[in-house]
This record gives structure tokens, sequence and C-alpha cells, in this order.
């Protein structure tokens, strides 16, 4: 594919609210390109991009993709039948998804990707703070908000890349990186991958992009990690040779992250006092275990992004690592039919580990509604570890329920990948 960001202009981007594609588009306005896009409602993304200039529309509607547009960029989460992108095929517009552009964008900077199930987002922005940190004005594209910027995208002068490589459908395989960070391979996106065989043999392809000056940063005996690594021809550093760092954000998992983000800034010549300190008021990022607030009757109310086993298990841990002797509540909107009814037990089993869990109704996002799966049959699953799950019909209902039953001893946590993060909000606000 022949692309040259400088003969566009116009470009327009369906899917635009999208954490990922948003960063591009914040990219491409700092360019000085006319920048258009839909999605299919209105978000603090799509807010903070018309500040920045851009015109976005609300719905999906053929008539938004006009003849003066260069090119339209797509997220893989819109459907093929999407009105404007069958219009842009009609115009003959160039049309690439967000993997490709963003594939295209790797070969111009030293690439440093961070892989992994989980752990990708807080790794890339640990990494992306320290870089910034010791001035080495790194490019970045994160999956969340960054606090200290309140964006998904920072705009560096140097040459270093830092982004998040994204397993799903293997559009990781698109980039060109130069330094890889694999955080951990576990079972996820059931949807496209047969098994964790299949997983790991994605893992290894994108391992094997890396040439003999280049580096691999994982736990060399971390579960599935070994089958990853064996017979390639970079350089390999042990994340689990850093000794772990003082943090201000709990869990052990955070740990791990930024063991990882100190080897990779180790390879770009940082030195390791200057990481160890950047890290010391590394804060978090938007939607990971992030504190939201505290009700009047003094509950403590968070938000976490966590949507699969692993990543509802570290985020629970986290929070009883911080608050040891409070009770823990969870509000669960699950993702995706197909991952609830292949991870319902394993998700059942991480949930089980907090003191009361309700399930809301499962959040579709690219799928279309599975009669076989419900949020009762997780809630089922639950109550045979511990008699603690509760399904919720109607959220509205339930907030002034619980905010009744909250008090000074409660930890009050939404978890999921959908908006189940604005019923939290809207609990600290009525």
């Amino acid at each position: 594919m022949e692309f040259d960001l400088s003969k566009i202009q116009k470009i327009y981007f369906v899917g635009i609210g999208g954490i990922g594609i948003s960063a591009i588009a914040r990219m491409i306005i700092l360019n000085r390109k006319e920048v258009w896009g839909t999605d299919a409602s209105e978000s603090p993304v799509t807010e903070e991009l018309e500040k920045l200039g851009a015109k976005i529309n609300i719905g999906h509607r053929f008539e938004n993709i006009t003849e003066d547009i260069d090119l339209v960029v797509y997220s893989i989460a819109v459907s093929p039948n999407n009105p404007e992108l069958a219009r842009a095929r009609e115009l003959g517009i160039l049309i690439m998804s967000y993997p490709d552009i963003l594939g295209e964008i790797t070969k111009e900077y030293f690439t440093v990707a961070v892989s992994g199930t989980h752990g990708k987002t807080t790794t890339t922005a640990m990494i992306a703070k320290i870089l910034i940190d010791a001035g080495l004005d790194p490019t970045v594209i994160v999956g969340s908000l960054l606090h200290e910027s309140k964006s998904n995208f920072i705009a560096g002068k140097s040459k270093i890349l830092v982004l998040e490589a994204d397993e799903y459908r293997r559009t990781f395989l698109k980039i060109t990186p130069k330094l890889v960070v694999i955080t951990n391979v576990d079972v996820d996106h059931l949807d496209y991958y047969k098994d964790i065989e299949d997983i790991k043999s994605a893992f290894c392809s994108f391992a094997e992009k890396l040439g003999s000056e280049n580096y691999l940063v994982c736990d060399t005996v971390a579960k599935n990690l070994p089958d990853v690594y064996t017979d390639l021809d970079c350089k390999i550093l042990n994340y689990r040779e850093v000794d772990k760092p003082d943090l201000i954000v709990p869990g052990e998992h955070n740990r791990d992250n930024a063991r990882a983000a100190i080897a990779v800034v180790l390879a770009l010549g940082v030195s390791e006092e200057l990481a160890r300190k950047s890290l010391e008021s590394f804060s978090g990022i938007w939607r990971r275990l992030e504190k939201k607030g505290v009700l009047d009757s003094g509950a403590i109310v968070y938000d976490d992004y966590a949507h699969n086993p692993g990543k509802v298990k570290a985020a629970i841990a986290g929070l009883r690592e911080l608050y040891p002797d409070k009770k823990i509540t969870v509000v669960f909107m699950p993702h995706l039919f197909s991952r609830t009814k292949i991870l319902l037990h394993e998700l059942a089993e991480s949930l089980s580990s907090a003191d009361k869990i309700y399930v809301t109704d499962i959040y579709a996002a690219r799928e279309l509604p599975d009669p076989t799966i419900h949020a009762r049959d997780l809630v089922g699953a639950i109550n045979l570890k511990k008699e603690v799950g509760e399904y919720i019909e109607n959220l509205t209902d339930f907030a002034e329920q619980i905010k009744i039953k909250l008090g000074e001893n409660d930890i009050f946590v939404t978890v999921g990948a959908g908006d189940i993060y604005k019923f939290g909000e809207k609990i600290l606000s009525s």
C-alpha cells in the first residue's frame, strides 16, 4: 500500500470516538489536516476532538461521506455493512482500517510496541512518563487518557513512538516495531482465536518481526511466554530481573508493569535511578483503578476498565491491597456475549473475590445479541462459588438503592469495558 499523508488533506474517521482511532485523529489534526468523523454517541473523547477542530457527526449515515474526502479511516469495531464505508467504496475513496494507518505511521519511527493480554495501557503510560521525564520527547498513543495530559495522544519531536499493540484479529502484525513488550499471554478474544495455542501463534508472529538489533521485553518464565520467544533473533530482556519499584498505584500487576517499563527505558539509555524516580509519581490513567470520588456516606467510588478474568482479578486484588479492612462491592458490566459465554466460569471465579457483585446486562459492543447467554448465567456461576451475586435489570432504579446500602466501610467499584463508568459518576453527582 502506497500511503503519503502529505498528499491527503481531508480525512474522515468512522468510529472516531474509539480510544485508539481518536489518537490518530489527534495526530492528523496536529498535522494541519481537515478531520471529520462519526460515532454512535457523544463522549468525553469526541468532545475533546471537537475542541481541537474536528467536525463530528453523531450517527452513521450514507450522506456523511462526500466527494471531497481524500481518505476514510475506520475502527475495526465498525460493521462491514456500515453505510459510510459503503458510500466511500461507491465514490472510490481510499479506505484504511485503524491498524492499517497505524502500521504506516510506525514505519517512520523507532516504535516501542507494548503488547499482552492485560497491562498494555498502564505499561505504555509508564514508559511514556519515564521517557518524557528523561527529556526524550516521545510520541505516544495509549488506550486511555493520561492523567497529566488528559489525552490519549502526545505529540513528541523525537523519532521514538510508544504505543499499544493490540492482538485482537492479529492487528498488531501491521506494526513495524523496534522494541516489543509482551506483558503476558492469556486466554481472551475467543470470538476470533480458536484457543490459547492460536493466541500464542499470534504473539510468536509479532515477536518474529524483530531483528537481531531489536529487543523483546518479557517475563521469560511466565505462563505461555517460553513458547512465544523460542528461536527469535532479537535480544531478550527479562523484566523479572528488575527490582520492584515504589509506586502510588496499588497491585502486584502494576509493579510488574513498572518492571517491564524500566526494562524498556534501560534499553533506550535512560538511567535506572531516573526511571524509578519518575514512577514514584505515576498516578495511573483513566479507567484503570481510577478513584472517582467519595459519597456523602463515606463510601469510596472507583472505576476500572477490566473485562477479562485476569484484569478483573487484578483490579479487585489492587483494591484489597489498598483497603484490606473494607467491603468491596462491584457492579460488573459483562463485555461481549461471546466473551461472557466462553469465559463464564473464569469471570465468575475472578469476581467472587469481591464481597458483593451486581451484574448488569451484557454490553454487546460489536456483536449481535446471543439468546444462549445472559447476565443471569454469570450471576448463577458466581453464586456457585460464593453467594454474593445479584442481577441488576434497571440501573436507574438501582442507583438510589445502592446509595442507601453504602457506608464508610464500603468500596464501590464499577467494572467493565462498556459505559458502566457513567453509573459511578451518576451516583456521585446525584
